[in-house]
């Protein structure tokens, strides 16, 4: 019985079923059908993003407010650093174009250089990704959350948000946090924010400049309603805890969905980056010690292109989602 094989050269039977459809070998194919299914995956999570925010679309965080951090800059640049991020990412793509051109013209050398400059792009993109995690995660200013589990944040005369620590009053005791390795072995509570519900009270009523915004937004100035002094303090004794930074139970920023939605795609984006970058470094080696030199192609090389290109173009539909709409 004739063997048959995953890939044939061109011009014989496609995995013993007849011509190869469109020119193409069985593996690219099959890289084909992978990316069409990864593609309605993130399809059905990008919808689902959609239906949410539109449910919450006078309440849901304002992405100009939320991701304004540089690495080592002090200041508010909004979208500056996630605007490089996606040019890295984008750029990442053209060098993995050049890499596949040059390998249909046998260079082994620039394919080995390509493919490393495509492997940098993904790993400054993915450690970006990983610092703007930990600063959503850390927080920028603070925020009280009330008692019907809404959030509520401090600007100053200007309407710009200001932190907790510039207004609250100073600290009176000692705060002990409770751990499991003090002896309390049924306790463990989590980390303790800087000030506390009091503090932020007190320092607040020291303040009349300060006034207090709300999760509604003005949907036509794109801007968070700020309350009156008097109903500042009403929604004040309504106030349960101090909220500093984000995760899957409360958001300083505003609704605890948008947290959530956050790290779940950004993250299993992340994830295909990373196993983009693995399957690239795997590649490479192959390259380096002429591999594909010797198979007379480097069809390989174009397969993992196709996978690095669908998760740039990704990230593009997860950018305007999360961060432009």
């Amino acid at each position: 019985m004739e063997a048959i094989t995953a890939e044939s050269p061109k011009g014989e039977t496609w995995n013993g079923g007849g011509d190869r459809p469109f020119g193409s070998s069985y593996g690219k194919m099959m890289m084909w059908f992978f990316i069409v299914s990864d593609a309605l995956t993130f399809s059905g999570f990008l919808v689902a993003y959609g239906f949410i925010r539109f449910k919450f679309i006078d309440s849901w965080p304002i992405a100009d407010e939320v991701f304004t951090h540089i690495p080592f800059i002090h200041g508010s640049f909004p979208m500056y650093y996630v605007a490089f991020m996606t040019f890295v990412l984008i750029f990442s793509s053209v060098t993995m174009v050049l890499a596949v051109d040059a390998g249909k013209h046998m260079q082994k050398g620039k394919v080995t250089f390509y493919m490393i400059l495509t492997i940098i792009g993904g790993v400054i993109f993915l450690g970006s990704q990983a610092w703007e995690w930990k600063t959503f995660i850390k927080g920028s200013y603070g925020a009280i959350a009330l008692s019907d589990g809404k959030i509520v944040q401090f600007v100053d005369e200007a309407g710009h948000q200001i932190s907790l620590e510039s207004f609250a009053a100073p600290s009176h005791s000692e705060r002990v946090h409770q751990t499991k390795s003090k002896g309390i072995w049924f306790q463990q509570e989590a980390t303790l924010p800087t000030v506390t519900l009091a503090q932020v009270k007190e320092g607040f009523a020291n303040h009349p400049e300060i006034s207090l915004r709300t999760e509604l937004i003005n949907l036509e100035i794109r801007k968070k309603t700020i309350v009156s002094r008097e109903d500042a303090n009403k929604l004040l004794s309504k106030a349960t805890k101090v909220v500093q930074g984000a995760n899957l139970k409360e958001n300083e920023y505003g609704e605890t969905l948008f947290a959530d939605l956050f790290f779940f795609i950004t993250g299993f984006h992340g994830f295909h980056v990373l196993s983009g970058i693995l399957i690239n470094i795997i590649i490479l080696i192959n390259v380096l010690i002429g591999t594909y030199q010797r198979r007379g192609h480097y069809e390989m090389v174009e397969k993992v292109g196709l996978y690095w290109h669908f998760v740039d173009l990704v990230w593009v539909f997860v950018f305007t989602f999360f961060y432009l709409i």
